[in-house]
């Protein structure tokens, strides 16, 4: 029998290019439907619905597009060119566990979503390295992002990328807290 040589049906390629205003309602739509799926239990609805409104809603992903120390790319499907995962490098964010480390000129990298059906075929990988490199070209030497404690997938994954835990901070959704991991990687 005779091997094919198409790529396995499971690895999705994406093409990354910074995200445009006119993305807002695509990256809203994927950002609440991949929080609602990977956290929405352990939120009381009232919570979640209102972390939604506040974080995912479409004034506040072009808010996010709009500001100048927020870069957005986007994975586009090759398929049918549908956003399939996004991420953020904040410029302006902080962090008290990367400040009492002492870790030479931080970034975070925000929000890193991809949608589950193209899980395992590369894309968050890509869109790390795609951060790491913008961050790099542009003079930070340690790239830092809050998980989920809870998230064990995710611990694996950033794991794999290089990022190592090294705090912690409370992260308030409306009445819950859930405690989030720190986790950095030198990048210089």
């Amino acid at each position: 029998m005779r091997e094919s040589t198409s790529p396995s049906p499971i690895l999705k390629r994406a093409t990354l290019r910074l995200a445009k205003p006119e993305d807002a309602p695509a990256i809203a739509a994927l950002g609440a439907s991949v929080f609602t799926t990977t956290f929405g239990y352990s939120l009381p609805p009232a919570d979640l619905e209102a972390y939604l409104l506040s974080s995912y809603s479409i004034p506040s992903i072009t808010a996010d597009l709009t500001n100048p120390t927020i870069t957005t790319l986007v994975a586009i499907s090759p398929s049918d060119h549908h956003i399939v995962g996004f991420s953020q490098l904040n410029r302006s964010s902080t962090e008290p566990a990367i400040t009492e480390l002492s870790c030479p000129n931080p970034v975070e990298l925000q929000r890193l979503y991809v949608d589950p059906s193209f899980h395992g075929g590369g894309v968050g990988k890509m869109l790390v390295e795609a951060i790491e490199k913008l961050a790099k070209e542009e003079g930070y030497e340690t790239l830092w992002l809050g998980v989920w404690e809870e998230n064990f997938k995710a611990h694996g994954f950033y794991g794999r990328c290089g990022l190592e835990k090294c705090g912690f901070h409370d992260f308030k959704m409306g009445e819950c807290v859930q405690r989030d991991w720190i986790m950095k990687k030198f990048i210089m």
